[in-house]
């Protein structure tokens, strides 16, 4: 293999990407070489891309100019979804030196090891049809002590007209629900704390066989060592009844948190879309949370500017968002993605216009946020405090995901606490006051 001393990494995009930039990182430092920060001059750079958007495109193209700017004869190697989508392109970007597709990047030190034997100055690139990507790579991410991201599921069988995630990461796979149980007890060995369910489409683990979300999430509840699961981004059409109920009655270590995609409060929206589900089933859904555990935490996602999205359309999804008992909401201005459907519709939305809608769902958000904070004023949660001192405090998010922050004390790092919350200021996070220190009945 080439001699590398010091790698550095950079993710951009979701907590998929982060739990693989981890299992990646891992291969390196089991060979010795170390694992550094940018600034300190790695031999090797590996980008891990997103291409959910344009501006991850372009963040990408950005920091490569930088690295090379800061380290000229650093090795760049650019990973993840715009690699997949398109890895000729960023062949030809100044300062690419190795381009890794979706099956590809798992064997990055096989890929190396072939470059130091050829003698080609020729950017090194690698990829193949995303048809052909049909294996599942466990991946989870360590190095936070606090918490780790643990991949269950990768790839969609969806195909929403405005996604490219289909294309860049192929069909929705798993491993079976013992293997990911073994996955699991290796974080549970760990200083880990608490541990986040993530994948492309994680509803759909099992893909309708005998094993199912339902009944991992049923087995991970029973894993020792671990003291809180929380569930990533789940489809609201898989987030069945069962689940709901279980995770908010029955499980010990789920934390009562969801975040359901919804993209638009308008059911012309969502056929044009290619969602699974109209508005009555969301609301349906956010009810039945809301009856169960009133206190528990409902983040959404939402789209603006799609192809076709009148004024009426959208303020039918503002007015949606209004009623809807939701805790925050991740608004996405639409961008035209190549090789999807959507950017094939006519009735485009002006970027103005995006831009106006998204800020009135920003400002909605906080609002929504404001007052979701303001009804847990004066009760006593559990709190995972994170491990660092920010300006003499310490963070940490409850089971139900509100963010406090008291004096910071080094003993409280990566502990879970019993906490009052007291005083809601104005960045949106609690001042609170710590009651006794507890690691048990999160819920």
């Amino acid at each position: 293999m080439i001699q590398f001393k010091k790698v550095a990494f950079h993710t951009f995009g979701c907590k998929l990407n982060f739990s693989e930039t981890s299992t990646i990182s891992r291969l390196f430092e089991d060979v010795g070489i170390a694992k550094v920060a940018l600034d300190e001059h790695p031999d090797i750079f590996i980008v891990n891309t997103c291409s959910v958007t344009e501006n991850a495109d372009k963040r990408c193209k950005q920091l490569v100019r930088r690295v090379k700017r800061l380290n000229p004869d650093c090795f760049v190697v650019i990973i993840g979804c715009f690699a997949q989508l398109k890895p000729k392109e960023i062949a030809e970007m100044d300062g690419v030196d190795m381009v890794l597709g979706a099956n590809e990047k798992f064997n990055i030190m096989e890929h190396l090891d072939e470059m130091e034997h050829t003698s080609s100055d020729e950017v090194h690139v690698s990829y193949d049809s995303i048809k052909k990507t049909k294996e599942f790579i466990p991946s989870f991410s360590l190095g936070d002590r606090t918490r780790s991201f643990l991949k269950i599921q990768d790839g969609c069988d969806y195909f929403c007209t405005f996604c490219t995630i289909p294309l860049a990461r192929g069909k929705s796979r798993n491993a079976s629900i013992k293997d990911t149980l073994s996955e699991a007890k290796k974080i549970a060995e760990t200083s880990v704390k608490e541990v986040v369910l993530t994948g492309v489409n994680i509803g759909d683990f099992g893909q309708g066989g005998k094993e199912n979300f339902y009944s991992l999430i049923k087995e991970l509840d029973q894993v020792k060592g671990i003291d809180r699961f929380r569930i990533s981004s789940i489809e609201p059409n898989l987030l069945t009844d069962e689940i709901i109920h279980f995770c908010l009655r029955d499980a010990e270590k789920i934390a009562p948190h969801f975040h359901i995609p919804l993209q638009s409060g308008n059911d012309e929206m969502l056929k044009a879309m290619r969602r699974k589900y109209d508005t009555q089933l969301y609301e349906n859904r956010i009810h039945l949370i809301k009856s169960l555990r009133p206190d528990a935490c409902i983040g959404v996602d939402v789209i603006v500017g799609f192809p076709g999205e009148t004024d009426e359309f959208f303020n039918d999804t503002l007015n949606f968002l209004k009623r809807l008992d939701v805790s925050y909401l991740h608004v996405f201005t639409y961008s035209e993605r190549a090789n999807t459907t959507a950017k094939k519709m006519g009735d485009v939305v002006p970027m103005s216009k995006r831009k106006e809608r998204s800020q009135i769902l920003h400002l909605l958000s906080d609002r929504k946020k404001r007052a979701f904070y303001a009804k847990n004023k004066n009760t006593e949660r559990k709190v995972l405090f994170e491990n660092e001192d920010n300006n003499g405090m310490i963070y940490g998010f409850t089971e139900n995901y509100v963010k406090i922050k008291i004096p910071y004390q080094e003993n409280l790092a990566n502990t879970i606490q019993s906490v009052s919350l007291t005083e809601l200021d104005r960045d949106i996070i609690y001042k609170s006051e710590l009651i006794t220190t507890s690691k048990q009945n999160l819920n």
